[in-house]
């Protein structure tokens, strides 16, 4: 019911922007791609609503994701945002709107700002909400506030050498599907001897097999590029099937390496 719609496959904006965004998105956009994901952090809200609207792709076919970023949680503050965030994006509607980082220091109690987005849902400005960076306490207390089947996505860092079980664990129990970010995790996961000795035997490079891992594992992916041909390899990661002792090969390969992990915005990890 509240994530049967999330595309297993997108294209992640983080970090940017200008003209580079704006040719990512369109050149994704050409090539197949239906998921695009920003953030009001990123700065680039704005251009990515000009790709997409100069792309002549319907905005019906797509999937557009934004975050709200966490000077604007307060309830007073939140769909005022994203408000904003839409004009930019050129949409009356996004398609899933997540809580970015949770409230530095709990400033904004996870209830208030989790009732605010599911207000702004119930005003029909996002179709679905979720959440990204939350640890399982913080879960709780959103899932308290709102509901498990009203959060239809967890977006988290999530790769090979990282690979959040225990969240992971949780949400699925709860019926929260997962959304990896930094999936090749700023491409260590290519360089991997498992990684590029399975890449080898399947004829795929090391970035289609760490993409079609987590698509197995049913986890959605939101690689980023500015290169017509990477975009175009990602993509063809969905047709990927690994077999089951490769894919336990890349299991093996968790180590916790954290890569995203900012002070004072970043809660207690699990």
């Amino acid at each position: 019911m509240n994530n049967a719609n999330i595309p297993a496959f997108g294209l992640g904006s983080f970090r940017l922007k200008g003209q580079t965004v704006i040719d990512s998105v369109k050149t994704a956009l050409e090539l197949g791609y239906r998921l695009v994901d920003t953030a009001q952090i990123y700065g680039n809200e704005a251009e990515v609503g000009q790709a997409i609207a100069e792309s002549g792709v319907p905005r019906d076919k797509l999937f557009v994701t934004t975050k709200i970023w966490t000077e604007n949680l307060a309830a007073d503050k939140l769909a005022a945002s994203l408000k904003t965030s839409l004009s930019k994006l050129r949409t009356g509607q996004v398609d899933l709107t997540l809580i970015h980082w949770p409230s530095p220091g709990g400033a904004v109690p996870v209830a208030e700002f989790m009732g605010a987005l599911a207000a702004a849902q119930d005003e029909g400005l996002t179709r679905l909400i979720g959440v990204s960076n939350f640890n399982i306490a913080l879960l709780q207390e959103a899932i308290a506030a709102v509901g498990a089947q009203r959060i239809a996505s967890h977006q988290i860092e999530l790769h090979p050498s990282l690979q959040n079980r225990k969240v992971v664990e949780f949400t699925s129990a709860q019926g929260i599907h997962t959304t990896s970010y930094m999936t090749l995790g700023y491409g260590k996961a290519l360089q991997e001897p498992v990684i590029q000795a399975i890449a080898a035997q399947t004829g795929a490079t090391p970035a289609q097999v760490t993409l079609a891992w987590a698509m197995q594992k049913g986890l959605a992916v939101i690689p980023s590029s500015t290169k017509r041909a990477n975009l175009q390899s990602n993509l063809a990661a969905t047709q990927l099937k690994l077999q089951p002792e490769d894919m336990a090969r890349i299991d093996a390969l968790d180590r916790g390496e954290r890569l995203v992990n900012p002070e004072g915005l970043a809660p207690r990890w699990d």
